[in-house]
């Protein structure tokens, strides 16, 4: 097979959770250690970071990545799902797995495959750990499909825990409340790893306390240890002021990633830098400002309030439940962006709190209902049917393209353009 045909196959012939939802997950880690078995254990041949959460833990993955790698180690980065490669998902440097790899792999371990029977996230995740373990990285940052305990990934024992913060999505898989989610993501808490959170709620912060303390753990909480204030925003990036509270000792970053919620983030990575230097990494404060401000360029992230094009405004980004969406709509009001108008284009998938994510959107903006293209996406005719009882209303789009060609005709130089709603979607969008 060639990498296109080897593609297909991944994508068509394994059960995967971006085509068909909760089919896919495995609700134990039996097929990633057998596989991994099979390959030589690679996940035990480097260092790890682990990465779980809500929302957040993709970019902060990317931003520790890029600390890292500017720092001069040579660095894996393992994320989930890819907005329009395949290859995205498994990075060296901010390099994309080779398309050699990816076919020598699938075809090395078609015998094994074909016995054990994986879905297309646990074939992936040991095609990371043996690219990883091939290119001899320093260290590699693995950010967590879904949940934690039982999340594919979680046969690492990493350096280092990160949990960014817990809200509710797929609660048919990880459960209906935030200490049952929590306690989910806390699964990736190993013993004597040291662990940070990003955020907590009164419901959760219990659940990592008192897991970390099973563990022997020891544990952090971010938003304790620093609070961002003076943001300034372009369109290209946010400038802040981060002040450490035991100290109050204040630092000035600008960060390409630019949403305001990435300053959560910011306070994640930064507690984690500090940690990763007690362990002996060695990142100077010239390298922490640089990465920062070229997350993007060092590891090819996108679709967090990406700004692909002025006068209008459009903006892409994944937020794609109801805490994402919310931060978006917290971006428009602490910005103060004085648009003319603001234009919506939005698809979702099927098995998301669509009713929640639709309560929090604003009734006088323009809408344009669009879908990606993949099984478990809700029709835009059935959303925008949905979107009709919060008083939401504009036209329906097959694709995405369209649609915001279709809001850019009708938006004024001043508009605002925000594509969003499913990663998928976000995906499909030409830039």
């Amino acid at each position: 097979m060639n990498y296109q045909q080897t593609i297909e196959y991944l994508y068509q012939h394994l059960p995967m959770f971006s085509r068909i939802g909760a089919a896919a997950y495995k609700k134990d880690l039996h097929n990633t250690l057998a596989l991994c078995e099979g390959l030589d254990n690679p996940q035990h041949k480097f260092k790890s970071i682990h990465i779980a959460g809500t929302n957040g833990k993709g970019s902060t993955s990317h931003m520790l990545a890029a600390v890292l790698q500017q720092a001069g180690y040579k660095t894996g980065l393992y994320t989930s799902p890819h907005l329009k490669d395949f290859g995205e998902r498994i990075k060296v440097n901010g390099t994309m797995i080779s398309e050699e790899f990816v076919v020598d792999f699938v075809e090395r371990t078609k015998t094994l495959s074909d016995s054990i029977e994986p879905s297309f996230f646990e074939l992936t995740v040991a095609m990371a750990f043996d690219y990883f373990a091939q290119q001899k990285v320093d260290v590699a940052v693995i950010e967590t499909g879904l949940g934690g305990r039982l999340d594919s990934t979680n046969i690492i024992t990493p350096v280092l825990s990160v949990i960014t913060n817990i809200g509710y999505d797929h609660m048919n898989i990880l459960g209906n409340t935030l200490e049952a989610i929590a306690g989910e993501k806390a699964g990736i808490i190993k013993d004597h790893v040291p662990v940070v959170i990003g955020e907590y709620l009164p419901e959760t912060k219990n659940v990592f306390t008192n897991k970390a303390a099973e563990c022997n753990a020891p544990i952090y909480f971010a938003q304790e240890e620093y609070k961002v204030f003076d943001l300034e925003f372009t369109t290209q990036l946010l400038h802040c002021s981060v002040k450490q509270t035991k100290n109050a000792v204040t630092e000035n970053f600008s960060l390409d990633l630019n949403g305001i919620y990435q300053t959560k983030n910011l306070c994640t990575v930064l507690c984690a830098t500090t940690l990763l230097q007690q362990k002996g990494f060695v990142i100077s404060n010239e390298q922490l400002q640089s990465a920062l401000a070229n997350t993007k360029k060092l590891t090819g992230l996108h679709g967090r309030w990406d700004v692909i094009h002025e006068k209008p405004l459009v903006v892409l980004d994944v937020a794609h439940n109801e805490d994402g969406i919310q931060q978006v709509m917290n971006q428009l009001l602490l910005l103060n962006i004085h648009a003319t108008a603001t234009h919506f284009i939005i698809g979702m998938v099927k098995d998301k709190e669509v009713d929640k994510v639709l309560s929090l959107l604003p009734q006088g903006a323009h809408y344009y209902f669009a879908n990606a293209h993949i099984p478990r996406a809700m029709a835009a005719e059935e959303l925008q049917q949905k979107a009709r009882a919060f008083n939401l209303a504009g036209p329906v789009f097959d694709d995405v393209n369209t649609a915001v060609e279709a809001a850019k005709q009708n938006a004024t130089a001043t508009d605002l353009i925000i594509v969003c709603g499913s990663v998928f979607l976000v995906g499909e969008v030409n830039y």
